[in-house]
Protein backbone atom coordinates (compact mmCIF):
# COMPACT_ATOMS: atom_id res chain seq x y z
CA UNK A 1 0.00 0.00 0.00
CA UNK A 2 1.53 3.53 -1.08
CA UNK A 3 1.13 6.67 0.98
CA UNK A 4 1.69 9.85 1.14
CA UNK A 5 5.25 10.42 3.13
CA UNK A 6 5.61 13.24 5.34
CA UNK A 7 9.06 12.41 5.44
CA UNK A 8 12.02 13.58 3.29
CA UNK A 9 13.04 10.44 1.24
CA UNK A 10 16.53 9.49 1.42
CA UNK A 11 17.99 9.56 -2.51
CA UNK A 12 21.20 9.00 -3.77
CA UNK A 13 22.67 10.67 -6.50
CA UNK A 14 21.04 9.05 -9.86
CA UNK A 15 20.59 10.16 -13.20
CA UNK A 16 19.01 8.74 -16.25
CA UNK A 17 18.49 9.37 -20.11
CA UNK A 18 15.90 11.76 -20.78
CA UNK A 19 12.89 11.47 -20.78
CA UNK A 20 13.76 9.11 -17.91
CA UNK A 21 11.59 5.86 -16.49
CA UNK A 22 9.76 5.84 -12.98
CA UNK A 23 10.46 2.25 -12.40
CA UNK A 24 13.79 2.74 -12.47
CA UNK A 25 14.10 5.55 -9.52
CA UNK A 26 15.24 5.37 -6.52
CA UNK A 27 13.44 5.97 -4.67
CA UNK A 28 10.32 5.22 -6.59
CA UNK A 29 7.54 8.25 -6.44
CA UNK A 30 4.81 8.11 -4.35
CA UNK A 31 1.84 8.06 -6.69
CA UNK A 32 -0.96 6.44 -4.70
CA UNK A 33 -2.36 7.29 -1.70
CA UNK A 34 -4.56 4.84 -0.16
CA UNK A 35 -5.24 6.30 2.74
CA UNK A 36 -7.86 8.86 0.77
CA UNK A 37 -11.48 7.16 0.20
CA UNK A 38 -12.97 7.54 -3.19
CA UNK A 39 -16.50 9.40 -3.19
CA UNK A 40 -17.86 8.62 -6.85
CA UNK A 41 -16.84 12.65 -7.67
CA UNK A 42 -15.96 11.64 -11.20
CA UNK A 43 -18.08 8.28 -12.42
CA UNK A 44 -18.97 8.82 -15.69
CA UNK A 45 -16.65 11.09 -16.82
CA UNK A 46 -13.75 11.01 -19.14
CA UNK A 47 -10.35 12.16 -19.33
CA UNK A 48 -7.16 13.10 -21.41
CA UNK A 49 -4.09 13.53 -19.74
CA UNK A 50 -0.96 14.18 -21.11
CA UNK A 51 2.01 12.66 -19.21
CA UNK A 52 0.38 10.07 -17.19
CA UNK A 53 2.36 7.55 -18.09
CA UNK A 54 4.99 8.54 -14.70
CA UNK A 55 5.17 11.45 -11.91
CA UNK A 56 2.24 13.83 -11.72
CA UNK A 57 0.12 12.52 -14.61
CA UNK A 58 0.14 9.46 -13.28
CA UNK A 59 -1.08 10.18 -9.89
CA UNK A 60 -3.32 12.05 -11.42
CA UNK A 61 -4.60 9.45 -14.04
CA UNK A 62 -4.85 7.04 -10.84
CA UNK A 63 -6.83 9.09 -8.61
CA UNK A 64 -9.31 10.09 -11.12
CA UNK A 65 -10.33 6.31 -12.26
CA UNK A 66 -10.12 6.04 -8.72
CA UNK A 67 -12.94 8.63 -8.54
CA UNK A 68 -14.83 6.81 -11.58
CA UNK A 69 -13.12 8.26 -14.99
CA UNK A 70 -11.99 6.49 -17.56
CA UNK A 71 -8.63 7.78 -18.75
CA UNK A 72 -7.11 8.56 -21.75
CA UNK A 73 -3.20 8.61 -21.42
CA UNK A 74 -1.00 10.46 -24.19
CA UNK A 75 3.19 9.65 -23.54
CA UNK A 76 6.36 9.96 -25.33
CA UNK A 77 7.84 6.45 -25.37
CA UNK A 78 7.83 5.18 -21.56
CA UNK A 79 5.98 2.19 -22.43
CA UNK A 80 7.12 0.29 -19.24
CA UNK A 81 5.64 3.10 -16.85
CA UNK A 82 2.30 3.39 -19.49
CA UNK A 83 1.44 -0.14 -19.13
CA UNK A 84 1.78 -0.12 -15.40
CA UNK A 85 -0.40 2.78 -15.09
CA UNK A 86 -2.93 1.54 -17.57
CA UNK A 87 -2.92 -1.91 -15.42
CA UNK A 88 -3.58 -0.06 -12.29
CA UNK A 89 -6.21 1.92 -13.85
CA UNK A 90 -8.22 -1.31 -15.75
CA UNK A 91 -7.39 -3.91 -12.71
CA UNK A 92 -7.39 -2.06 -9.67
CA UNK A 93 -9.89 0.50 -10.07
CA UNK A 94 -11.77 -1.31 -13.28
CA UNK A 95 -11.87 1.93 -15.38
CA UNK A 96 -10.76 2.15 -18.83
CA UNK A 97 -7.43 3.13 -19.82
CA UNK A 98 -6.46 3.78 -23.65
CA UNK A 99 -2.33 4.67 -24.33
CA UNK A 100 -1.27 6.63 -27.22
CA UNK A 101 2.04 7.30 -27.35
CA UNK A 102 4.08 10.07 -29.46
CA UNK A 103 5.83 13.39 -29.31
CA UNK A 104 3.64 16.43 -28.52
CA UNK A 105 5.99 18.46 -29.68
CA UNK A 106 4.53 17.68 -33.10
CA UNK A 107 1.10 19.37 -34.42
CA UNK A 108 0.44 16.84 -36.41
CA UNK A 109 0.97 13.97 -33.65
CA UNK A 110 -1.46 16.15 -31.47
CA UNK A 111 -4.56 16.33 -34.17
CA UNK A 112 -3.84 12.37 -34.64
CA UNK A 113 -4.00 11.17 -31.03
CA UNK A 114 -6.92 13.18 -30.17
CA UNK A 115 -8.54 11.57 -33.17
CA UNK A 116 -7.82 8.39 -32.28
CA UNK A 117 -9.05 9.07 -28.31
CA UNK A 118 -12.72 10.70 -29.43
CA UNK A 119 -12.93 7.85 -31.90
CA UNK A 120 -13.44 5.41 -29.03
CA UNK A 121 -14.80 8.33 -26.68
CA UNK A 122 -16.82 10.87 -28.42
CA UNK A 123 -17.02 12.83 -25.05
CA UNK A 124 -14.26 14.41 -23.20
CA UNK A 125 -15.10 15.84 -20.13
CA UNK A 126 -11.38 16.42 -18.80
CA UNK A 127 -8.38 17.60 -20.17
CA UNK A 128 -5.35 17.85 -18.27
CA UNK A 129 -2.21 19.49 -20.26
CA UNK A 130 0.79 17.96 -18.00
CA UNK A 131 3.75 17.06 -19.72
CA UNK A 132 6.52 19.12 -20.36
CA UNK A 133 10.75 18.57 -20.37
CA UNK A 134 13.34 21.28 -19.15
CA UNK A 135 17.10 21.53 -19.79
CA UNK A 136 19.28 23.19 -17.16
CA UNK A 137 21.42 25.63 -18.70
CA UNK A 138 24.14 28.15 -16.71
CA UNK A 139 23.39 31.20 -18.88
CA UNK A 140 20.76 32.52 -21.56
CA UNK A 141 23.94 32.17 -24.06
CA UNK A 142 24.11 28.56 -23.43
CA UNK A 143 20.54 28.10 -24.74
CA UNK A 144 20.36 27.53 -28.44
CA UNK A 145 17.87 27.67 -30.81
CA UNK A 146 16.93 24.03 -31.00
CA UNK A 147 16.81 23.45 -27.09
CA UNK A 148 14.30 26.58 -27.15
CA UNK A 149 12.03 25.67 -29.86
CA UNK A 150 12.06 22.28 -28.71
CA UNK A 151 10.99 23.17 -24.71
CA UNK A 152 8.20 25.99 -26.16
CA UNK A 153 7.09 23.73 -28.52
CA UNK A 154 6.57 20.49 -26.26
CA UNK A 155 5.56 23.01 -22.90
CA UNK A 156 3.36 25.39 -24.41
CA UNK A 157 2.50 24.98 -28.65
CA UNK A 158 1.08 21.00 -27.58
CA UNK A 159 -1.51 22.76 -25.12
CA UNK A 160 -2.78 25.09 -28.29
CA UNK A 161 -2.79 22.08 -30.06
CA UNK A 162 -4.44 19.31 -27.86
CA UNK A 163 -7.01 21.81 -26.70
CA UNK A 164 -8.37 22.84 -29.93
CA UNK A 165 -8.55 19.19 -30.55
CA UNK A 166 -10.33 18.52 -27.78
CA UNK A 167 -12.86 21.66 -27.67
CA UNK A 168 -14.88 20.12 -30.07
CA UNK A 169 -15.47 17.08 -28.04
CA UNK A 170 -16.24 19.02 -24.48
CA UNK A 171 -19.71 20.41 -23.57
CA UNK A 172 -21.15 22.78 -20.83
CA UNK A 173 -19.29 21.39 -17.21
CA UNK A 174 -16.33 20.45 -18.72
CA UNK A 175 -12.64 21.52 -17.01
CA UNK A 176 -9.26 22.08 -18.45
CA UNK A 177 -6.54 21.97 -16.45
CA UNK A 178 -3.23 23.01 -16.73
CA UNK A 179 -0.01 22.26 -15.37
CA UNK A 180 2.30 25.22 -14.97
CA UNK A 181 5.50 25.99 -12.06
CA UNK A 182 6.31 27.50 -9.33
CA UNK A 183 9.06 28.99 -11.65
CA UNK A 184 6.87 31.04 -13.39
CA UNK A 185 6.24 32.96 -10.12
CA UNK A 186 10.03 33.11 -9.10
CA UNK A 187 11.75 32.40 -12.06
CA UNK A 188 14.77 29.84 -12.41
CA UNK A 189 18.14 31.17 -13.12
CA UNK A 190 19.22 27.88 -14.39
CA UNK A 191 16.10 26.72 -16.34
CA UNK A 192 15.48 30.28 -17.78
CA UNK A 193 13.36 28.89 -20.83
CA UNK A 194 11.52 26.28 -18.59
CA UNK A 195 10.15 28.94 -16.48
CA UNK A 196 9.80 31.15 -19.39
CA UNK A 197 7.08 28.53 -20.72
CA UNK A 198 5.53 28.06 -17.65
CA UNK A 199 4.87 31.95 -17.10
CA UNK A 200 2.92 31.62 -20.82
CA UNK A 201 0.97 28.76 -19.67
CA UNK A 202 -0.69 30.97 -16.26
CA UNK A 203 -1.94 33.49 -19.30
CA UNK A 204 -2.91 31.27 -21.68
CA UNK A 205 -4.85 29.41 -18.52
CA UNK A 206 -6.37 32.81 -17.81
CA UNK A 207 -6.93 34.06 -21.59
CA UNK A 208 -8.90 30.29 -21.78
CA UNK A 209 -10.66 31.02 -18.95
CA UNK A 210 -11.91 34.18 -20.12
CA UNK A 211 -12.43 32.89 -23.58
CA UNK A 212 -14.61 29.65 -22.30
CA UNK A 213 -16.41 31.03 -19.48
CA UNK A 214 -19.24 31.37 -21.80
CA UNK A 215 -19.76 28.07 -22.60
CA UNK A 216 -19.59 26.72 -19.17
CA UNK A 217 -16.08 24.90 -19.87
CA UNK A 218 -13.76 25.96 -16.75
CA UNK A 219 -10.15 26.37 -17.18
CA UNK A 220 -7.32 26.20 -14.18
CA UNK A 221 -3.80 25.20 -13.53
CA UNK A 222 -1.59 24.29 -10.51
CA UNK A 223 1.64 25.37 -10.01
CA UNK A 224 3.60 22.14 -8.70
CA UNK A 225 7.12 23.20 -6.24
CA UNK A 226 9.75 20.63 -6.54
CA UNK A 227 8.24 17.61 -6.74
CA UNK A 228 9.86 13.60 -6.99
CA UNK A 229 9.42 12.73 -11.16
CA UNK A 230 11.64 11.23 -14.00
CA UNK A 231 11.55 14.97 -15.19
CA UNK A 232 14.10 15.52 -12.38
CA UNK A 233 16.63 12.66 -12.86
CA UNK A 234 16.41 13.30 -16.52
CA UNK A 235 17.61 16.66 -16.24
CA UNK A 236 19.74 16.84 -13.28
CA UNK A 237 22.91 15.08 -11.83
CA UNK A 238 24.54 14.49 -8.74
CA UNK A 239 24.18 16.53 -5.38
CA UNK A 240 21.13 18.30 -7.16
CA UNK A 241 19.20 14.78 -7.24
CA UNK A 242 20.00 13.62 -4.06
CA UNK A 243 18.81 17.49 -2.09
CA UNK A 244 16.20 17.91 -4.45
CA UNK A 245 13.39 20.23 -2.57
CA UNK A 246 15.10 20.43 0.47
CA UNK A 247 15.52 24.41 0.20
CA UNK A 248 11.25 24.09 0.43
CA UNK A 249 10.12 25.58 3.86
CA UNK A 250 9.37 22.07 4.08
CA UNK A 251 12.52 20.90 3.59
CA UNK A 252 11.43 18.09 1.27
CA UNK A 253 10.24 17.75 -2.13
CA UNK A 254 6.99 16.60 -2.68
CA UNK A 255 5.48 13.31 -3.76
CA UNK A 256 3.14 13.47 -7.15
CA UNK A 257 -0.04 11.49 -4.93
CA UNK A 258 0.60 15.41 -2.76
CA UNK A 259 -0.31 17.04 -6.12
CA UNK A 260 -3.26 15.17 -7.88
CA UNK A 261 -5.64 16.14 -5.02
CA UNK A 262 -5.28 19.52 -6.12
CA UNK A 263 -6.57 18.29 -10.26
CA UNK A 264 -8.82 16.57 -8.81
CA UNK A 265 -10.31 19.12 -6.98
CA UNK A 266 -10.64 21.30 -10.13
CA UNK A 267 -11.80 18.63 -12.19
CA UNK A 268 -14.94 18.06 -10.12
CA UNK A 269 -18.32 19.47 -8.80
CA UNK A 270 -16.64 20.53 -6.02
CA UNK A 271 -14.61 23.86 -7.77
CA UNK A 272 -17.70 24.71 -9.73
CA UNK A 273 -17.24 28.39 -9.21
CA UNK A 274 -13.58 28.34 -9.89
CA UNK A 275 -11.93 29.61 -12.97
CA UNK A 276 -8.63 31.40 -14.55
CA UNK A 277 -6.83 30.52 -10.94
CA UNK A 278 -3.67 28.45 -10.21
CA UNK A 279 -3.40 26.27 -6.91
CA UNK A 280 0.22 26.48 -5.30
CA UNK A 281 1.28 22.67 -4.03
CA UNK A 282 4.95 23.65 -3.54
CA UNK A 283 5.91 22.82 0.20
CA UNK A 284 4.75 25.81 1.66
CA UNK A 285 6.62 28.65 -0.52
CA UNK A 286 4.63 32.03 -0.70
CA UNK A 287 4.30 32.98 -4.34
CA UNK A 288 2.11 36.12 -5.74
CA UNK A 289 -1.00 34.79 -8.22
Amino acid sequence: MQKASPKKAIRKPQHQQRPGDQYKMKPVPVTENDLLLASGKLTGKTAIISGADSGIGRAVALLFAKEGANVIILYLNEHKDAKETKTIIEQKYKRSCMLISGDISKEAHCKTAIQKATKEFPVIDILVNNAALHYESKTLLDISTKQLEKTFATNVFSMFWITKAVLPHMKKGSAIINTTSVTAYRGSGGLIDYASTKGAIVSFTRSLSANLIKKGIRVNAVAPGPIWTPLIVSSFKGSKVSSFGSETPMKRAGEPSEVATAYLFLASADASYISGQVIHPNGGEIVNG
